[in-house]
């Protein structure tokens, strides 16, 4: 989502079900739309893209609509769409996620990570403990203060331990040996990054992700 966002689509629509994207897409013009489908790592039939972040090109997505289903994360968007505010993190993004938060100071935040079919994974752990480790030093708040829970605790000792080897990380990970079968090095490659995009994608309704204004 970031990277579609950051190439200059429209926005990004989340769903859950693949026949709810196709008749909602449908009634979207041909030429501004672009179905993303993604089940277990590999494309969805009858859509034009999967996952794979570097096929978002400007050139590509460049003022259309990606009407987006995936294995997990876009069924975890659509069950938190009634918060009062929604954002899409990633390690890629990690930077602008985390000035949002110092500069409008969020009396609460939740760290979501979407899972592999509803179980733990480790890709969306270390994203967690990246961004709720920098929030904290560069808030100068001691950790039981701001965190209060074992997740989040585990979660930073995470990242802090492979915090400069996260492509190795990603690679360990049960997803990451799904998609080396899948043949998507390069995808691992460009997920294990941090802080290149400056991209903050914010839901400005239920399911409809955009660019948000410059913080």
């Amino acid at each position: 989502m970031a990277t579609a966002l950051n190439a200059g689509a429209e926005a990004v629509q989340v769903f859950s079900d693949v026949q709810e994207l196709m008749a909602v897409s449908e009634k979207w013009p041909a030429d501004k739309r672009i179905r993303v489908g993604e089940r277990g790592g590999k494309k969805v039939e009858g859509c034009d893209e999967g996952n794979s972040p570097l096929n978002f090109t400007s050139e590509a997505v460049k003022d259309k609509r990606l009407f987006m289903t995936t294995t997990n994360g876009t069924r975890c968007l659509q069950r938190i769409q009634n918060a009062k505010v929604v954002l899409a993190a990633a390690l890629v993004n990690r930077r602008s996620v985390v000035e949002y938060l110092k500069t409008n100071k969020p009396e609460t935040i939740w760290i979501l990570g979407s899972g592999w079919e509803g179980s733990y994974s480790l890709e969306d752990t270390v994203c967690a403990g990246a961004i709720a480790h920098t929030l904290i030093t560069e808030t100068n708040s001691l950790p039981d203060e701001t965190v209060g829970n074992d997740e989040v605790f585990g979660a930073i000792s995470l990242y802090l331990q492979w915090e400069q080897k996260l492509y190795e990380l990603l690679n360990s990970a049960s997803h990451g040996k799904r998609l080396q079968r899948l043949e998507c090095y390069e995808d691992l490659k460009y997920c294990s990054q941090t802080d290149t995009l400056d991209i903050l994608p914010i839901q400005k309704e239920p399911g409809v992700l955009i660019r948000a204004s410059r913080i």
